[in-house]
């Protein structure tokens, strides 16, 4: 591992600044990526900047009926708040079902929706990466691509986003507030958070250098049937091959709202409102979710060893639907 300098300011404003004349620095919190990353040289940081003693620990009720989720509440904390369990279990089931106890003891909020992939490329520093080395090429592409995306790729990457956590909050419409040097903060929905590779697949989200998120808030769930499927290679401990969250409401026998999320398929927790809007207004059944799941999948592109993808996310995404709807088809 290179040698880099440590900071722990104390507070938001202090770690904010701190990154002023530090170009090459990175937050760190729970570290459960960014230090496997380093061990490995992909990541060669000059700076890192400790935020684990800012007073970001905190899940708040807001006026709107929804929580504010500070960004250094643990994976495991956030499951088990009892708010989370009964409002919103999709996000807990998520969280549940992502890493291991130990990590999720350690892993924060804003962390988990910042981790990189898990291409075996991008960790590999001998092979060719466009998120790691752009303009180096992409190994994933042509080479063993069984875990990589088929939704949002480019010619330049095809690696898949790893969280299960932020394919939740992507269903829910959350929101991550951050703070800028000079103290200017912003709000984004998740849909503004994260970029699709294109040209330039290091480039991964829209916050500026220095940028720190400070909180996820949610809003009140939309529906009252929700539910999180993930789908891997073995029970536990494994990234999604492919994996759905939703929400759905049924009234009078027809869908009144829906909010579908997808990991394991897309270079950033996937979301397609549009087909969402297929669904209102409709009565549940087999063929709708058919076509639900076809529309979705109309710019997919697999790459040879992760084609499989392509019918197990029909199937998955129709079996999802049905389990929630099923008495009422």
């Amino acid at each position: 591992m290179i040698a880099f300098d440590y900071i722990r300011p104390a507070s938001t404003a202090a770690v904010v600044d701190a990154t002023r004349d530090r170009p090459n620095a990175r937050f760190i919190a729970g570290g459960t990526n960014l230090l496997d990353l380093m061990k490995l040289g992909v990541e060669r940081p000059a700076h890192l900047i400790d935020i684990g003693a800012l007073d970001l620990r905190r899940i708040e009720e807001t006026a709107e009926g929804g929580l504010r989720i500070g960004a250094l509440v643990t994976n495991a904390e956030l499951a088990a708040d009892m708010r989370v369990r009964s409002r919103y279990p999709v996000l807990a089931r998520a969280i549940l079902a992502g890493a291991s106890a130990q990590l999720r003891n350690k892993a924060t909020t804003a962390g988990n929706l910042l981790q990189r992939t898990r291409c075996f490329f991008f960790y590999d520093p001998a092979s060719p990466c466009n998120k790691r080395d752009p303009d180096s090429g992409c190994a994933a592409i042509g080479g063993f691509n069984r875990i990589m995306a088929i939704l949002g790729t480019s010619p330049k990457c095809i690696a898949s986003h790893p969280s299960d956590m932020a394919v939740a909050m992507r269903a829910l419409d959350a929101r991550v507030e951050t703070i800028r040097t000079g103290g200017e903060g912003k709000s984004l929905t998740l849909d503004d958070l994260y970029r699709l590779p294109g040209d330039t697949p290091h480039i991964e989200t829209r916050l500026e250098p220095g940028e720190l998120i400070t909180a996820v808030t949610l809003p009140p769930p939309l529906g009252d049937r929700q539910f999180y499927r993930k789908v891997r290679d073995r029970a536990s401990y494994a990234f999604a091959l492919v994996s759905v969250a939703g929400i759905i409401s049924i009234q009078d026998g027809r869908i009144a709202a829906a909010a579908l999320a997808f990991g394991g398929v897309g270079t950033m927790p996937w979301r397609d409102r549009n087909a969402e809007r297929l669904m209102i207004g409709e009565a549940p059944s087999t063929a709708l979710f058919g076509r639900v799941a076809d529309h979705i999948l109309a710019g997919a592109e697999s790459y040879g060893a992760n084609d499989f993808k392509i019918p197990l996310f029909r199937r998955t995404l129709i079996a999802c639907l049905m389990a929630q709807v099923g008495e009422t088809a």
